[in-house]
């Protein structure tokens, strides 16, 4: 399937590996790394911006410097999507995997189609909590799954963009990591593997610096 690619680039904004990276992801999440923080900036504020201007699109920005826990990112995340109200937790009618799922559109405006989050500085969570950077990374690619794959109608697609230093590949490289697995939470299959058919999260590494921005 090629949802993403169908769109048209827009005239006037960048070319070159802007639409490379978008066609990635047609089909992954990212995980985009640099050793450079100046490469690292350039290549979200490029694609955040070129992404936004496709049609039927939302582009959601976590501030990762200023994630260091549950709470933190709860702060970002319901300043970002209009639903209901989110507890300080990953499942439930309340929780984290509840509020991605909301699909309001703001206004009149008609809802979106297309779904991107980009993690800034995603490593600093890695660093801090590498078990509930796992959590919330099974939580947007769970929902994204589940919307794909599982709702009839297909209404929203989602895809995760988590830009970060060599920790970030580093972790991305990690086959129990949730970049490559789902979470383990004690039964036999993972939670998403059950609901989804999916095996493991779709997810690309992507070194920066190879795109000679």
């Amino acid at each position: 399937m090629s949802a993403f690619a169908r769109q048209s680039a827009p005239s006037g904004i960048g070319s070159g590996w802007q639409p490379d990276v978008m066609r990635l992801l047609d089909e992954h999440h990212l995980a985009a790394w640099s050793n450079h923080a100046r490469l690292r900036l350039d290549f979200a504020t490029s694609l955040g911006r070129f992404l936004a201007a496709q049609t039927d699109t939302e582009v959601c920005n976590f501030y990762g410097r200023y994630i260091t826990n549950l709470d933190s990112f709860c702060h970002q995340l319901e300043r970002l999507l209009t639903g209901p109200t989110l507890d300080r937790r990953i499942d439930g009618p309340r929780g984290v995997t509840s509020l991605l799922r909301a699909h309001e559109p703001v206004g009149p405006a008609r809802p979106s189609r297309f779904r991107f989050y980009i993690w800034h500085d995603a490593d600093v969570l890695v660093r801090a909590d590498h078990g509930l950077f796992g959590r919330l990374v099974d939580a947007l690619a769970g929902v994204a799954a589940e919307a794909e794959y599982v709702d009839d109608d297909a209404l929203l697609l989602h895809r995760s963009i988590f830009i970060g230093g060599g920790l970030l590949d580093v972790y991305a490289d990690d086959p129990k990591g949730q970049l490559q697995s789902w979470h383990d939470d004690g039964h036999a299959e993972p939670f998403w593997e059950v609901v989804t058919g999916i095996a493991k999260p779709p997810t690309r590494r992507l070194r920066i610096d190879s795109l000679g921005i």
